[in-house]
């Protein structure tokens, strides 16, 4: 993807994260104008060393946004409250609320294209041997009573559709999946930790294709939809890079760390209802940190269906350009040399990893 430079500024929420940083990096280097919405105290170097402008504000702050907003032409929408535990009020605040504030800032100022990253986790828990979802199927099925996150993700979504059908912004949407990549700060140091410590367990037999993609790649699809007239009113899977099963994703690690491949199992549905049963207890005791297994990571690295992206390669001709077999170790290595060189070492649990939200 070679882009030309634009006129005009591209607003990034969530910069700090994970994918935001990806699109801000990509952009920047493009040749265009970012402007990242970062909050106070927020850890700004690496968009300070890319030379991103900095807007100090909130989603949760309408008239930060608006400031933020002034002379923007494109919104990329990538701040959301992220992880699978806490209070649903945060979610409410932070994803909903914050989406809608968003959107009537953005539509104030006249912004042309609005990206919203939203989440395959938007379809809801759904599972089953070769069941395949494209962007045709239905959202939030099968949503359990605290999965506060999708339940997030879908009413943010409805709240985008909806302005972009009234004719307030022009909206795509793009549903990632689970992340990875330089900059990850959810997940990957959780699997180092626990293959260093021999603790990993594949969920079933391991056979079962994960949804996995690398953060610049789904980037670049993000700016590709926003450079696209035909992306407007439509929504995209970017959720995976190739074919990936669970068992490989995690020998790839371990590989890369010097360690034997992962062998020990625990079958699929034990592993939900541990899951189930430590939320019971979590949410009982209004514990602040969420279990070692949850219902969603369980669901996330075991569940055997798998979301298709051909409508992104079709309509925007989007093609990964990092492949699993050089991404993963790039992202290992860059992990330790991020953490490990200034004597930090990842906590070793014995649990799922968490997603990577956006």
């Amino acid at each position: 993807m070679a882009p030309t430079a634009e006129e005009g500024v591209n607003l990034i929420t969530g910069a700090t994260g994970l994918l935001g940083s990806h699109i801000a990096e990509q952009l920047r280097q493009c040749g265009r104008c970012v402007r990242a919405l970062v909050r106070p105290g927020s850890d700004t170097a690496f968009l300070r060393s890319i030379g991103a402008e900095l807007a100090i504000g909130d989603v949760t702050d309408r008239h930060s946004l608006d400031l933020a907003c002034r002379g923007v032409t494109t919104v990329y929408h990538a701040a959301a409250r992220v992880g699978d535990w806490g209070a649903w009020d945060e979610f409410e605040r932070v994803t909903i609320a914050g989406t809608g504030n968003l959107i009537e800032a953005a539509a104030a100022a006249g912004v042309e294209r609005f990206v919203h990253i939203s989440s395959i986790s938007a379809y809801g828990h759904v599972d089953g041997d070769d069941l395949v979802l494209d962007e045709t199927a239905p959202l939030g099925r099968k949503l359990y009573r605290w999965a506060y996150y999708s339940r997030a993700k879908v009413a943010a979504e409805m709240l985008v559709r909806e302005a972009h059908q009234t004719g307030r912004i022009k909206a795509t949407v793009i549903r990632p999946s689970w992340l990875y990549g330089p900059r990850d700060r959810a997940s990957m140091g959780r699997l180092i930790a626990s293959i260093r410590a021999r603790k990993i367990k594949l969920l079933g037999k391991g056979d079962n294709r994960l949804n996995v993609a690398h953060a610049a790649n789904v980037a670049e699809a993000a700016i590709l939809a926003a450079d696209s007239e035909r992306a407007m009113g439509e929504a995209y899977n970017c959720s995976s890079d190739g074919v990936l099963t669970q068992k490989k994703y995690f020998d790839l690690i371990a590989e890369a760390l010097g360690e034997p491949p992962i062998e020990r199992r625990v079958p699929y549905q034990v592993a939900r209802w541990a899951g189930f049963a430590l939320e019971c207890v979590g949410h009982l005791f209004k514990l602040a940190e969420p279990p070692l297994v949850t219902r969603y990571s369980a669901w996330l690295i075991g569940r055997r269906c798998f979301f298709e992206t051909r409508k992104v390669r079709e309509h925007l001709g989007w093609s990964p350009r990092i492949s699993y077999e050089q991404g993963i170790p790039e992202a290992v290595r860059h992990y330790l040399r991020e953490h490990e060189a200034a004597g930090h070492r990842p906590p070793v649990t014995e649990g799922t990893p968490e997603s990577a939200h956006v």
